[in-house]
C-alpha cells in the first residue's frame, strides 16, 4: 500500500476512522439502540450538541436510537425556584402531589424540547413523549429501604408495563423519539398531574426490553463499573449478569440503580448493556463504534 503524501495524512486518518466503524454499522444497521441521556451530559451546551449529533449520525447510517431522560439537577432547580424543597431517601427523590407537575413540565418542555430542537438543527425528525402518550408507559408506586426499613416516596414508582407502539411508529417515519421518565400510576385516574416519577435508567431498561433492542447505553458521569473503588484504574470493561449479580449488594447506592437496570435490560433479551462516560464528546459513538467501547458492557 502506498504511504499517502503529508498533505493527504489527516484525510487518510479520517478515511481509516471511518473504515474501522464498518463493522459495527454492518452489525447495528437496522437495529434499535436505547440511550438513557444523564449526568453532565445533560447540562453542559457542548456536550448535548455532541450528542444530539451522535444521535443524528446513528439516525443516519441505520441505527435506530430511541432517546431516554430524567432530569435530577433541573427538577431541582425548578421546585427550588417555587419554594419546594428537594428530599432524598435511599438514592431516590421523594416527589410531592404539588411537586409532579413541575416535574412534567421541566421533563418534557424543557429537557426533551431542547434534545428534540439540537436534533431537528440537523433537518433529522424527532418528538418529545412521555409515558402517558398513547399509553407508552403504566406504573406502579415504589419505596426505598433505608436502614433496612421502607420509607414511602410519593409520586415515585417503576415502569411495570410498555406498550412500545408511538415508539416503533416514530422509528418507522425515520423520527428519534424523545422520551421523559414520567408515568401514569397503574389504575390510577390517568392524568399526567397525577403520575408518578420513574428513575430514567429503570425506564430506558425496560423500553430497551419491550423494543427488543439489541443495546442499553447508559451515559453517567463515571467512566464505568470500579472493580475496587476507589482504585480508578480497576474500571471493568465487561462483565457477566452472573458476576454483576454478586457485586450488585456492595455497590455505592448511586451506581446500583444503573447496574440493576444493565441487569435487568440483558436478562430480558437485550443483547448487551453499558454504562458509560458521558462526559466525553462523543460518547456514544466511540462506544457503539469502537472494538472495545470505552465504559463496562454487561452481557449474558
Amino acid at each position: 500500500m502506498i504511504t499517502p503524501e503529508p498533505r493527504f495524512h489527516d484525510a487518510h486518518v479520517k478515511a481509516q476512522t471511518l473504515i474501522e466503524s464498518l463493522p459495527w454499522l454492518l452489525r447495528f444497521g437496522g437495529h434499535t439502540v436505547v440511550v438513557k441521556l444523564g449526568g453532565n451530559a445533560m447540562v453542559s451546551d457542548d456536550l448535548l450538541d455532541a450528542f444530539a449529533a451522535d444521535m443524528v449520525y446513528l439516525r443516519t447510517v441505520g441505527v435506530m436510537p430511541v432517546i431516554v431522560h430524567g432530569g435530577g439537577p433541573q427538577i431541582s432547580e425548578a421546585l427550588t425556584a417555587r419554594g419546594i424543597e428537594s428530599e432524598f431517601r435511599g438514592g431516590y427523590r421523594v416527589t410531592s402531589t404539588e411537586a409532579i407537575p413541575i416535574v412534567r413540565d421541566v421533563l418534557r418542555e424543557e429537557i426533551s424540547a431542547d434534545v428534540v430542537e439540537r436534533i431537528e438543527r440537523y433537518g433529522v425528525s424527532a418528538r418529545a413523549l412521555n409515558g402517558f402518550d398513547e399509553g407508552l408507559f403504566q406504573a406502579t408506586r415504589r419505596g426505598a429501604i433505608v436502614d433496612g426499613h421502607e420509607v414511602d416516596l410519593g409520586h415515585v414508582g417503576e415502569v411495570s408495563e410498555v406498550n412500545p407502539t408511538v415508539v416503533r411508529t416514530l422509528l418507522d417515519e425515520q423520527s428519534i423519539p424523545v422520551v421523559s421518565s414520567l408515568a401514569p400510576e397503574a389504575g390510577g385516574a390517568g392524568d399526567d398531574h397525577s403520575g408518578l416519577n420513574v428513575n430514567a435508567d429503570q425506564a430506558a431498561s425496560a423500553l430497551a426490553v419491550a423494543l427488543g433492542a439489541s443495546k442499553l447505553i447508559l451515559l453517567s458521569d463515571v467512566p464505568g463499573l470500579y472493580a475496587d473503588w476507589p482504585d480508578t484504574s480497576s474500571v471493568i470493561s465487561t462483565i457477566t449478569v452472573s458476576a454483576l449479580e454478586a457485586m450488585v449488594p456492595e455497590l455505592e447506592s448511586g451506581m446500583i440503580p444503573k447496574m440493576t437496570a444493565c441487569l435487568e435490560a440483558v436478562r430480558g433479551g437485550v443483547e448487551k448493556a453499558a454504562i458509560i462516560d458521558g462526559r466525553l464528546g462523543h460518547s456514544v459513538l466511540l462506544e457503539i463504534f469502537t472494538p472495545t467501547g470505552i465504559g463496562t458492557e454487561v452481557v449474558a
